[in-house]
């Protein structure tokens, strides 16, 4: 969301964002913050830690409804699928507040897969007046779903755009990035964190990860470790004794998106880094069964290899020892557009209201 509040606020006669943070993850929301040089104006202090999904979504629930009762905005923009994305929009439409959804239309097709990520993007599409759809796909995902074609704009992913504004680094934040054999090895960046690949299914990745260093005896891994503890104790039982597994708490986004553009190989379950590995020209082999975002995919930059050892190890194996290959998985272009998305999200708003009417931009192929 990051460059649509930069966008907003280059158009100070038109618009004055107030940005609302739930701090549903503390930690993160602060680094990603502090990355783009963006402060909340309103900290509503609610946190994810050791609360239920209901008992978070319930409290955000009512803290957004007095918060958006004391402001009364114009219109509430959320991003993605989170649930203070769910809980925003509700809350905005029971005061009838109009609703923007960027990152509009992604499906996985499985409500379980990824979990509860799945049923908000739907909630939040259910109640949205403006759908900013990230690619075709997404914006043809709401067509068969009923939605207005008049209330949907395909605008490409402001992922790109915010990638964009940071700069490649020369030295990390974490200074155990340091010692990590960048031009010696190659090296692969893994994540796992989402709730579906818990219990039995990270502890096979974890020796999926293993046998890939047996194998191979050049490469290295950058493990950053999500902070939550199911992923956390397995992780570090299995992988802590490995010299070539790098363990880390979770990076900075200036240094997971530098690990990435150093990487050699990208293997996670992240739904935002299947949409990053294309702007850096990485293969991912993505840790599900199914994803929201068939265009990386599609593109030839990212491959579904689920959990299974086997598959895992294989599928690893191939791109290390096939160039060929690699080189096939990062040939295309990025689905995900031309970095202006932004852009196109602000003057969809200022048409909706009147304030002016510039030229359409196209979304980049």
């Amino acid at each position: 969301m990051a460059p649509v509040i930069r966008a907003l606020s280059r158009r100070a006669q038109y618009f004055e964002p107030v940005v609302i943070a739930t701090s549903q993850h503390r930690e993160m929301l602060t680094q990603a913050m502090a990355a783009m040089e963006i402060s909340p104006d309103i900290d509503l202090g609610l946190t994810h830690a050791n609360r239920t999904l209901a008992e978070f979504t319930a409290n955000a629930l009512l803290a957004l409804t007095q918060c958006f009762a004391d402001i009364r905005p114009d219109l509430l923009l959320v991003q993605g699928d989170t649930s203070t994305v769910v809980s925003a929009v509700l809350a905005a439409f029971y005061q009838s507040i109009p609703i923007g959804h960027v990152e509009a239309g992604l499906r996985s097709g499985d409500m379980r897969r990824p979990f509860p990520e799945e049923a908000n993007r739907r909630l939040a599409g259910i109640a949205a007046d403006l759908h900013f759809a990230p690619t075709i796909g997404a914006r043809d995902n709401l067509l068969r779903e009923g939605v207005k074609p008049a209330d949907i704009h395909v605008t490409g992913n402001t992922v790109v755009d915010a990638l964009q504004a940071i700069p490649p680094r020369v030295r990390f934040d974490e200074v155990g990035l340091e010692a990590v054999s960048w031009s010696a090895r190659r090296v692969l960046l893994v994540t796992v964190h989402r709730r579906e690949n818990l219990g039995d299914d990270l502890r096979d990745l974890c020796r999926a990860f293993r046998r890939i260093l047996d194998q191979h005896d050049d490469v290295e891994i950058v493990f950053p470790v999500h902070l939550n503890p199911k992923v956390r104790e397995i992780v570090f039982a299995e992988l802590s004794e490995s010299d070539r597994i790098h363990l880390f708490d979770p990076l900075s986004y200036p240094d997971l998106l530098e690990v990435m553009r150093r990487s050699y190989l990208i293997l996670s379950d992240s739904g935002g880094i299947q949409e990053e590995a294309p702007a850096f020209r990485k293969p991912i082999l993505i840790l599900r069964t199914v994803t929201e975002r068939p265009e990386v995919i599609e593109s030839g930059f990212g491959r579904l290899v689920g959990t299974d050892i086997d598959l895992v190890t294989a599928t690893v194996g191939s791109l290390l020892d096939d160039a060929a290959a690699y080189q096939r998985m990062v040939s295309g272009s990025n689905p995900f557009g031309d970095g202006r998305a932004a852009e196109r999200i602000v003057e969809v708003i200022e048409r909706r209201f009147g304030l002016s009417a510039p030229a359409s931009l196209a979304v980049g192929a």
